[in-house]
């Protein structure tokens, strides 16, 4: 059985949810199909595992990203066979069958009235409160998705996913210092996430571009950003791309004292040398990218193919002006 049915599905790939939904029949047919608890028949029926149930719930998931409903529904139907039809997370994954079924935003809206229904009875229940914030993003919802996501928080402050797809909806709506809070709450929970320090850069430099007021100060918390995340991983494309992107900004309008002091953020503006210099580290790093994956260099393969277009077009509009 394939490892990757260990493993989220969000994080595989296309190409590979579509090769485990192909899977799908066979390994249904040589999986148990239920488990007997707790009574001498459980002497010889198949033994129970963890794996097995994660492979049910992956495999399902899988499915539903490539459009294969009747395994997916296969699988929905054994885990509640297994963990009952008032289990939370089958709960939950019964909904997101619906979900991913539903044929218009009229279904989907039925299927929101059950999650509320599910809530009104049992306000605690996690997984089924944050099925209807998926739903209510779906429908364009945008307000009553963070007012729900809000709600969810209060009940459970650490939950980073929560917490950063707060951040995404927040930046949605241009609302960019309650997402850069939001994505500060992230990085309490997940203090060493590089991934998260990029974003919460991104989400500073968009503030910069859209505040004259305060554009110094989110810049230069933006280029901070950025080196943190570099520094967690050294080869993160997304860290250098931003930072390459910052630091060339500072280097064209340098930050003044009159509208930026220690005192306003708590650090001295960067010091037009140190950017200087952390432009031309980005930007070789960022070369030899593109140009190890272009060779085919083994360990060199993983980036997205979009973001390695969009760092060879940053390096040659900011390389152009100076050529003579």
């Amino acid at each position: 059985m394939s490892s990757s049915l260990l493993h989220p599905p969000a994080h595989l790939s296309p190409s590979v949810a579509l090769q485990l939904s192909q899977l799908a029949p066979s390994l249904l047919r040589n999986a148990p199909s239920s488990i007997t608890s707790y009574s001498l028949s459980s002497l010889w029926a198949p033994a129970e595992s963890p794996e097995l149930w994660t492979t049910y719930e992956n495999l399902m998931l899988s499915c539903l990203r490539t459009g294969d409903e009747q395994s997916a529904h296969l699988c929905l139907e054994r885990l509640t066979e297994r963990f009952g039809a008032e289990n939370e997370r089958v709960m939950a994954l019964r909904g997101l069958f619906q979900e991913a079924t539903a044929q218009d935003d009229a279904a989907l809206k039925q299927v929101l009235g059950e999650y509320e229904t599910i809530l009104a009875k049992d306000p605690g229940n996690m997984p089924v409160s944050k099925r209807r914030i998926v739903v209510l993003k779906s429908l364009n919802k945008t307000i009553e998705a963070i007012t729900a996501l809000n709600q969810f928080l209060d009940a459970s402050p650490t939950d980073a996913e929560a917490w950063a797809e707060l951040a995404d909806l927040y930046v949605s709506q241009g609302m960019y210092p309650q997402g850069i809070f939001a994505l500060e709450e992230v990085l309490l929970i997940t203090p060493n996430a590089w991934n998260i320090h990029a974003r919460l850069g991104e989400v500073l430099y968009m503030a910069a571009s859209t505040n004259d007021s305060g554009s110094d100060k989110y810049l230069a918390e933006s280029m901070r950003r950025f080196c943190r995340s570099i520094e967690l991983c050294d080869d993160y494309l997304r860290g250098y791309y931003g930072l390459k992107l910052t630091t060339g900004r500072l280097i064209t309008n340098p930050p003044q004292a009159s509208r930026q002091s220690k005192s306003d953020t708590g650090l001295p503006p960067p010091d037009i040398k140190t950017v200087e210099r952390l432009n031309e580290a980005a930007t070789s790093k960022l070369a030899e990218i593109i140009r190890r994956n272009a060779s085919g260099e083994a360990g060199w393969q993983g980036y997205d193919e979009a973001e390695i277009i969009a760092a060879k077009e940053l390096l040659d509009r900011q390389s152009a002006p100076i050529i003579r």
